[in-house]
């Protein structure tokens, strides 16, 4: 019973992480995708500047986004907390 509990969490956990780090390293591939065909097409061989955008973009989305992700962490948080006394008798 117990193992099963802790593969459970440990299987939300996992799902959890794939979800909080989803949209930052989506919209940081995308913008690296952008950067990198303009830099081909004017022919800018600068590499600090695609990390810079990339960088700026990842903090971004995680301002933007953080309240909503931080949701997904608080539920998780509170739902393991909540049953820690179930699992300690």
């Amino acid at each position: 019973m117990f193992h099963s509990i802790i593969f459970q969490y440990s299987y939300e956990a996992l799902l959890l992480t794939l979800i909080i780090s989803g949209p930052p390293i989506l919209f940081a591939s995308l913008m690296g995708l952008f950067v990198a065909i303009f830099q081909s097409a004017t022919q800018i061989q600068e590499q600090t500047l695609s990390f810079a955008i990339k960088m700026v973009v990842v903090l971004a989305t995680i301002i933007l986004m953080g309240g909503w992700l931080g949701g997904f962490i608080h539920q998780f948080a509170t739902q393991i907390f909540s049953n820690f006394h179930r699992w300690t008798k």
